[in-house]
């Protein structure tokens, strides 16, 4: 017997409060905003600039236990990962990351040497190989790169949709992108969660995981507005959601669960990357169904006369059904 999620003819009226749901998402994309103003954004080593220090040492990386030995220096964000040299399988080395401190370009030397004694206090093998730092205007250049890779993105989805479909599925889907988006945003500044390059990264997989849920509703959509052309536009949304139900649920449910391992299993290094990838499947299964689909719901889109309807009549006049 095979496992279903959702039973196989569902008949779920997703539109008896499609206002409400819309407002919902609208007060949260507000509320993430307050917060984006008043708090700001917790940004990480790559948007506020700092140091990276290479080490290598005899002994096994500790990451765990290079971050107690930093700890008491009272660095701010310290972020350590374990580099893996597939052609040197021997060597154990690992990348120290250090926040700039404050109104200083780099982390001083000073600094470099107490970091050094700390970790030689667990490791006496230890030795650093590399000290790099990046500025501030750096880091402002990696902000400005990313908000402008984020709007591309969208921008190229909105084009793409409206060639595809009808301007008003462009618009449907690139607001459901843009709510996931900023509800995204929202929710790391409104937990201080740190916010780097990693993240960025997440909230381009989002968009694009977003986009394949829409885009499958809004193809389902497209042949049901051909097949039940008499059909209110409400009923067609209905069907057609109904119809792709298992499969988004299904696609979502088998994400959630690897992520979550990883979110479990993964360690620091990647916990914020795959919590905005959580957070993004949720919301991102929520848009497609509520969001996009309400908007299509609320902009009215053309219907195609050009094929027999599913009765055996035919009508060569068009229109628009809202």
């Amino acid at each position: 017997m095979r496992l279903r999620l959702v039973p196989k003819n569902t008949t779920v009226d997703f539109f008896g409060r499609w206002r409400m749901w819309l407002g919902a998402s609208a007060f949260l994309v507000v509320l993430g905003f307050a917060s984006f103003l008043i708090q700001g954004i917790n940004f990480g080593i790559d948007f506020r600039g700092g140091t990276t220090v290479r080490v290598q040492s005899e002994s096994p990386i500790d990451v765990g236990g290079y971050r107690s030995a930093l700890q008491p220096l009272g660095l701010g964000d310290v972020s350590i990962s374990e580099v893996f040299d597939p052609t040197r399988p021997d060597r154990n080395v690992a990348m120290v990351r250090i926040q700039a401190q404050a109104g200083q370009e780099s982390v001083s030397s000073d600094t470099i040497s107490d970091v050094e004694a700390a970790l030689a206090g667990i490791e006496p093998s230890i030795r650093f190989l590399s000290v790099e730092s990046v500025g501030p205007k750096v880091s402002g250049e990696l902000i400005r790169a990313a908000v402008i890779a984020v709007a591309l993105a969208i921008g190229a989805v909105l084009i793409y949709i409206w060639l595809r479909f009808e301007w008003q599925f462009a618009v449907g889907a690139v607001l459901a992108l843009v709510h996931d988006v900023l509800l995204t945003i929202g929710i790391f500044s409104g937990f201080q969660i740190k916010f780097d390059l990693a993240i960025i990264a997440a909230l381009l997989t989002i968009v694009g995981y977003s986009l394949n849920d829409t885009v499958v509703v809004f193809d389902r959509v497209r042949e049901n507005l051909v097949k039940y052309k008499k059909r209110p536009l409400k009923e067609v949304l209905n069907l057609s959601i109904n119809e792709t139900l298992s499969r988004t649920l299904m696609t979502s449910v088998t994400t959630l669960l690897a992520l979550i391992s990883l979110f479990t299993l993964g360690g620091d290094v990647i916990r914020g990357f795959v919590f905005a990838m959580i957070w993004g499947v949720i919301v991102g299964t929520y848009s497609s169904i509520f969001v996009a689909t309400a908007a299509l719901l609320w902009l009215g889109v053309k219907r195609d006369w050009s094929k027999p309807s599913d009765d055996g009549v035919g009508n060569r006049f068009g229109g628009a059904d809202a």
